[in-house]
C-alpha cells in the first residue's frame, strides 16, 4: 500500500526525492502519513481537495480487497 501512495504521489509533484510516506499502525486500522515539499503542495491537494480526495479513494479500494481500514494523512 505504501509503494502504491508513492507511486501515485511522485508521478504529480516536481521534486519526487521529497515525497515521504511513513506507516502507523492504530487499533482502528492503518495511518499512512505522507509529506512533500512545500512548494507541492497545492498539487496533491489538488482544487476544492479533489486530488488527495481520489488518492485516498483508490488506496481505500485496494485495502478493501484486503480487509483492512486505512486512512491516508498530509503531514
Amino acid at each position: 500500500m505504501k509503494e502504491l501512495i508513492e507511486y501515485m504521489v511522485t508521478a504529480l509533484v516536481d521534486n519526487p526525492k521529497q515525497v515521504n510516506v511513513s506507516e502507523r499502525t492504530t487499533e482502528d486500522g492503518i495511518v499512512y502519513e505522507l509529506s512533500v515539499a512545500k512548494e507541492d503542495l497545492g498539487k496533491v491537494i489538488g482544487r476544492q481537495g479533489r486530488v488527495i480526495r481520489a488518492i485516498r479513494t483508490v488506496v481505500r479500494a485496494t485495502a478493501w480487497k484486503e480487509k483492512q481500514r486505512v486512512w491516508v494523512k498530509i503531514v
